[in-house]
């Protein structure tokens, strides 16, 4: 039998507060969403202002990271023509993506889920992933 850990949605809720947090920082109000460790959406928060395209690419950032168990930035940087990993953008029915902003959420080696963020550049993206995650750690270790 398996046992796996899953975020809950206080935890989502967690990850969401650190983001934001960060987005309120830098000025640029984002879409974030929360995945459980198989892609599927936990939470969800549009800021006032955010871009609309940012709702949906928000979700396939999470998604990609939870799944790949890798940061989308990642596979930006390996998704070129002549790669063993280009086309990987076409998996998961479409929603698999390339656009830096999606991080994957550990607890020790294991993931447990996925944060993407979406509105501002993939730097700022990926910041405020990295601070709903630094977030969530600190909480978490508290």
């Amino acid at each position: 039998m398996l046992e796996i850990k899953r975020l809950s949605q206080a935890d989502a809720l967690k990850l969401i507060a650190g983001a934001e947090a960060k987005a309120l920082e830098i000025d640029v109000p984002m879409c974030i969403a929360i995945t459980d460790e198989s892609g599927s959406l936990i939470a969800f928060s549009r800021m006032d202002g955010s871009k609309v395209l940012s709702i949906s690419l928000s979700q396939d950032k999470a998604f990609s990271a939870a799944v790949s168990r890798r940061g989308t930035h990642e596979y930006n940087a390996l998704c070129v023509p002549g790669s063993l990993t280009f086309g990987i953008h076409t998996a998961g029915g479409g929603r698999f993506t390339v656009v830096g902003g999606g991080l994957p959420v550990f607890d020790g080696e294991e993931v447990i889920g996925g944060i993407g963020c979406s509105s501002g550049t993939a730097d700022q993206d990926r910041e405020c992933a990295q601070s709903g995650i630094d977030h969530f750690q600190k909480i978490k270790e508290a």
